[in-house]
């Protein structure tokens, strides 16, 4: 069954916005979202004079991409989410922890959450611990491989920690003063579904939510029909997937309050069968939003699967990585993510485009863009470290890099061995070589200095009998940076270094 679209234009949000749309849906084309992809949708015709408000910055950011179900969201949403004086309504969006931390792939959904949250709604953060047992099927070509018990639950603290980051980083970073007359922000509650889920009784969800659902419905959706269709069909317990998450909807709307359900556009089926769960027991309105899908250049969604994650935990991207994914980004796509990544009102996003169009060199929106998201997954320390490790690296900027701590080093230059050594007065070039395993012992070793091979803190060497200048050699935080070649470096940690060590002064 295809998913329900609204197709009545934004005609809600501006007289004008309509052809802000068609620009939008010919910059998708370039940006490689997959074809089948629609472009963002308006939400609700009622929303026309609230052009400022949620609904309508979403459609015209291109974040909120599709509403489950069109007529009754129509009728009911604008005046649930923006009317003055309404009680805030409670939104979620699950994440199943099949890693142990957050990827790219994951922030738009969590930039929906920050949106409505910034509303003044309440919202969930939902980590399936006991769903990533089994594994969606949605967009896959075959089952995942089954976590255990231990494990789900490792991911899952990980993922619970990733997620009050960004929670924390926004509220204290990024969230603007509360303006006269309009909501705080909302509550964040942090949840994991096998504090239920795990709990009940097979025959009783059975009789409980398998009762409810029909067979015809679920086997109709696309994830299902692709994979009973592929070589290795598909097991019972991914086919039971969507009556999970749709239970979850249930559980949350019964003990929180929760009406709508957010995730990504590939979701929408079982959003839909939440939908259908929630309304036949409870007889009450809710709804579903998605948000687009992040593809590389192939069209390949960005994620663990597909082997090409960009992580938001330092441990394993770090801030420096971080930044240069979305500094990198290409003028055809930068403007896309300054609108769905970050908080920057479109007037200024449109400035910064026209001063882009006269000073391109400059690549004033990658950076802009790439500072938001690292602020927003790493803080403002990590943000400075990003930019601290760029100047060391891209600038040859021996301040950056005198001021780096051994982690970042380490994190810049992931392949450099790390090497503690003893400080002795009157070691020379040739022995910080020898002894970091950096050259070959005897001549050839000794050429590969004289002919300019070695450089240290990015300043080539050329005599091996040099003694070592703490402040030119040993940077003042008590670390080398070594480089032999073309790629191999070596950060070196110097033991017992004192002020009584200024040989070379």
């Amino acid at each position: 069954m295809a998913a329900p679209m609204l197709r009545d234009g934004c005609r809600w949000a501006a007289a004008n916005l309509r052809g802000s749309l068609s620009r939008a849906r010919a910059q998708r084309r370039r940006l490689h979202y997959p074809q089948q992809e629609p472009p963002p949708t308006p939400l609700l015709r009622r929303a026309r004079t609230a052009a400022k408000g949620l609904l309508a910055e979403q459609c015209e950011r291109g974040l909120f991409q599709e509403v489950f179900p069109a007529r009754s969201a129509e009728e009911q949403l604008p005046a649930l989410l923006e009317e003055p004086g309404r009680a805030p309504l409670a939104v979620y969006c699950g994440f199943d922890p099949t890693a142990d931390s957050l990827h790219v792939g994951h922030l738009l959904t969590v930039m929906g959450l920050l949106h409505f949250q910034r509303a003044g709604h309440d919202v969930i953060a939902l980590v399936g611990g006991a769903t990533a047992r089994l594994g969606d099927p949605s967009g896959r070509a075959k089952e995942r491989a089954p976590l255990s018990e231990e494990l789900a639950r490792q991911h899952a603290l990980g993922l619970c920690e990733g997620l009050q980051r960004l929670f924390d980083n926004h509220r204290l970073l990024l969230c603007p003063p509360v303006a006269a007359g309009r909501k705080g922000l909302g509550s964040v509650t942090l949840l994991d579904n096998s504090s239920w889920l795990g709990r009940e009784p097979v025959l009783t969800f059975l009789g409980g939510v398998g009762s409810r659902l029909r067979m015809g419905t679920l086997l109709s959706r696309e994830s299902c029909q692709a994979r009973l269709n592929s070589p290795d069909g598909m097991s019972l317990a991914e086919f039971l997937y969507p009556a999970l998450q749709a239970s979850d909807f249930l559980h949350l709307h019964r003990h929180h309050g929760c009406r709508i359900q957010l995730g990504g556009a590939d979701q929408m089926g079982n959003i839909m069968s939440g939908y259908e769960l929630v309304t036949k027991v409870t007889g009450e309105d809710v709804f579903g939003i998605t948000v687009p899908l992040i593809t590389n250049t192939a069209g390949d969604k960005l994620g663990k699967s597909a082997g090409n994650a960009v992580w938001l935990n330092r441990y394993k991207t770090s801030p420096f990585e971080l930044y240069q994914f979305f500094v990198r980004q290409p003028d055809s796509t930068v403007k896309r993510y300054l609108k769905l990544f970050t908080f920057v009102p479109l007037a200024e996003i449109d400035h910064i485009m026209e001063m882009h169009a006269e000073k391109p060199e400059k690549w004033a929106p990658q950076k802009r863009l790439a500072a938001e998201v690292t602020k927003l997954v790493h803080g403002k320390e990590g943000l400075e470290s990003a930019k601290r490790c760029t100047k060391a690296l891209y600038y040859n900027n021996l301040d950056a890099l005198e001021a780096m701590s051994d982690q970042e080093l380490q994190e810049l230059f992931q392949e450099a061995a790390f090497v503690e050594l003893l400080f002795d007065p009157g070691t020379t070039v040739l022995d910080l070589c020898r002894k970091a395993n950096a050259i070959q012992d005897g001549p050839k070793g000794y050429r590969r200095i004289t002919d300019g091979g070695v450089h240290i803190n990015h300043i080539q060497v050329t005599n091996p009998d040099a003694v070592l200048v703490i402040g030119q050699h040993i940077l003042k935080n008590g670390l080398s940076l070594l480089k032999v070649g073309k790629k191999h470096f070596y950060v070196i940690k110097w033991l017992q270094l004192d002020s009584g060590n200024n040989v070379g002064y």
